[in-house]
């Protein structure tokens, strides 16, 4: 029998070192170990990978060994390399220096199509989906030539569905399904494409507890059929539970193997950034008795519907245990009747899956969607019918859900993308003339403040990671002293220490008297960032919830629609619901649910 030596690297302070599996100690010599030279060729070998852009080194010598049959998390702070990396891996970028390695043997890769047709499948964090198609449409778009468009393509995704437990409905609507079951198509796509090494970028961004579970289950599936996953993500906690091992990039490089089975987020996020894990949680209170929002019984239908009082039915849910989202029908209200109060100080978070009702909400405060009935009120003034720019002038700050669609022009430089939302306002313009020089002076002291990593400000928007993308928006907004705040998911996708300079900086202005709307998909930042917690469901408030008792798992379940009132968190971790007029405004009676 031959046998081939592998000498291990130094032990990282931070982490124990890790043997490969399968592995034995080598009774020669301390720190080495043997591996059988027959066993199975790593899925994937990256070997002194090296990227240069202009001004930048994205990926220098990186080396990322991924064991056939597992889950391999790759870690990293935002502009750390990752995105580069899985880029490379896809197809989509060339490296300057090093070699990839697929089952044992050396590939390059110039298109995405030579690495689909070597089994990599790639799921984007933006989902690239056509709402208007079906699942069946959306599978076989660009495949046709695999198994046709008709019953044989038919067949064949019912088939990976039913082996890998995804659950997903070949003629439904993409459109009509919530994100959860969008990600399944998307993962479902790959399969279809005969991909056996999947690469996940931030999977679970948009996902509920329960979700997150949920889409766990469908990884450890595919890893019992001898799949293999690269999963992507800033949620350290999740890495630990789904991961069997573990890399983390740093500035380009990697810096340490972690193993889940000992390793803390403490660790991981030291090995990460080089600082403690942050956390959202706000212990001491700044609400005042001030109202600064007032939102009163605000409707608003689809477009050509009348708006009309809804009977809403018991939750739907997907094969899969998620929540499906409906179409605006005739007497579906988009927002139904919403009522709230922000005070100065106050952070009031809204949770709910998305589709039910927040984009809407957004629209309607920022003043892009005028609506149906109702009154907007900011600081005593009477804004609901009020053009966007007026809003803007009398302090509503904006942190978009969207950061590409709606908060940068990608291809524009940085100090442009300053002025964005503030046109004619100072530093950005005098005396009604923009003012560049102004405004490029104020961007270096953005980048500056918020720590925004760029070569300079002529830049554009693109060239940035996502972290510091948001970081730009969130220093944009926050340079015009905003009195009421709409923060629509201000950390998704970004790593922990962008989280912590963002959580800081909503703090300190909330210290400070700022009144904020908080939307998010991540429940410990709601949990945590909040003063006041309610629940939106199908357009309408029907929860609301202490920040200090309620936990993740009882507000995903309230999120479903499965509890209503005031929540409180039981024994066992039960969650029992008290009906209250204010907070569960809109709730159905019985006969309602009874129909």
């Amino acid at each position: 029998m031959s046998w081939t030596r592998y000498f291990l690297s130094p032990p990282s302070p931070a982490l124990p070192a890790r043997l490969p599996a399968p592995c034995l100690p080598a009774p020669s010599r301390q720190g080495e170990c043997v591996i059988n030279a027959s066993s199975p060729p790593p899925a994937v070998e990256l070997h002194g990978i090296t990227k240069r852009f202009p001004g930048v080194v994205a990926n220098k010598d990186i080396a990322i060994t991924v064991r056939k049959g597992t889950v391999h998390a790759l870690i990293g702070e935002n502009g750390a390399g990752k995105s580069t990396l899985m880029k490379i891996l896809y197809g989509m970028q060339k490296p300057d220096e090093g070699t990839i390695a697929i089952d044992g043997e050396q590939v390059s890769f110039n298109t995405p199509g030579d690495a689909i047709a070597r089994g990599i499948g790639m799921v984007h964090q933006h989902f690239m989906l056509a709402d208007n198609l079906t699942v069946l449409e959306n599978v076989v778009l660009g495949g046709e030539k695999l198994y046709g468009i008709g019953s044989k393509a038919r067949k064949k995704i019912q088939e990976i569905s039913d082996a890998y437990g995804l659950g997903v409905r070949p003629d439904a609507l993409v459109e009509d399904l919530g994100v959860a079951d969008r990600q399944r198509v998307e993962i479902l796509k790959v399969l279809y494409r005969g991909a056996k090494i999947l690469i996940l970028d931030e999977p679970t961004a948009v996902l509920v507890p329960q979700e997150v579970d949920a889409l766990f289950d469908n990884l450890r599936e595919l890893k019992a059929e001898g799949l293999t996953v690269i999963f992507i993500s800033h949620k350290l906690g999740e890495v630990l539970k789904v991961a069997d091992d573990i890399t983390v990039i740093r500035r380009g490089t990697t810096v340490g193997t972690a193993d889940p089975r000992t390793a803390t987020t403490k660790q991981l996020a030291e090995l990460m950034v080089g600082a403690e894990l942050p956390t959202p949680e706000t212990r001491e209170s700044t609400v005042t008795d001030v109202p600064m929002l007032k939102v009163e019984n605000l409707t608003l239908a689809a477009s050509g519907i009348t708006a009309e009082p809804e009977t809403m039915a018991a939750p739907e849910l997907s094969p899969g245990g998620t929540y499906v989202q409906e179409k605006a029908v005739a007497g579906r209200l988009l927002l139904d009747d919403v009522s709230f109060t922000i005070h100065k100080g106050e952070v009031l978070g809204i949770a709910g899956v998305e589709g039910n009702g927040q984009t809407e909400l957004i629209e309607a405060l920022m003043g892009m969607n005028l609506p149906d009935s109702g009154v907007i009120t900011l600081d005593g003034t009477d804004i609901t019918k009020a053009p966007v720019r007026k809003r803007r002038v009398d302090g509503i700050g904006y942190i978009p859900e969207d950061r590409h669609r709606h908060g940068l022009l990608l291809e524009s430089p940085l100090w442009e993308n300053r002025i964005l939302g503030h046109v004619t306002e100072a530093p950005n313009s005098k005396r009604g003339i923009l003012d560049p020089k102004a405004a490029r002076k104020d961007t270096e002291r953005i980048v500056r403040e918020y720590d925004v990593r760029t070569p300079g400000i002529e830049v554009t928007a693109a060239s940035l990671s996502g972290g510091n993308q948001q970081k730009l928006i969130v220093g944009r907004e926050m340079s015009h002293n905003p009195k009421f705040l709409i923060a629509a998911h201000p950390t998704r996708g970004v790593d922990v220490g962008a989280q912590a300079q963002i959580w800081d900086a909503i703090r300190d202005a909330r210290r400070e008297g700022l009144a904020v709307l908080l939307i998010s998909a991540d429940l410990d930042e709601l949990i945590g960032l909040s003063d006041t917690l309610r629940v939106i469901y199908r357009g309408r408030l029907v929860a609301d919830a202490d920040p200090a008792t309620i936990t993740p798992e009882e507000l995903g379940t309230a999120m479903t629609g499965a509890a209503r009132g005031h929540l409180e968190a039981g024994e066992n971790g039960t969650t029992t619901q008290t009906q209250n007029d204010d907070s569960a405004a809109g709730a159905d009676s019985p006969e309602d649910e009874a129909r």
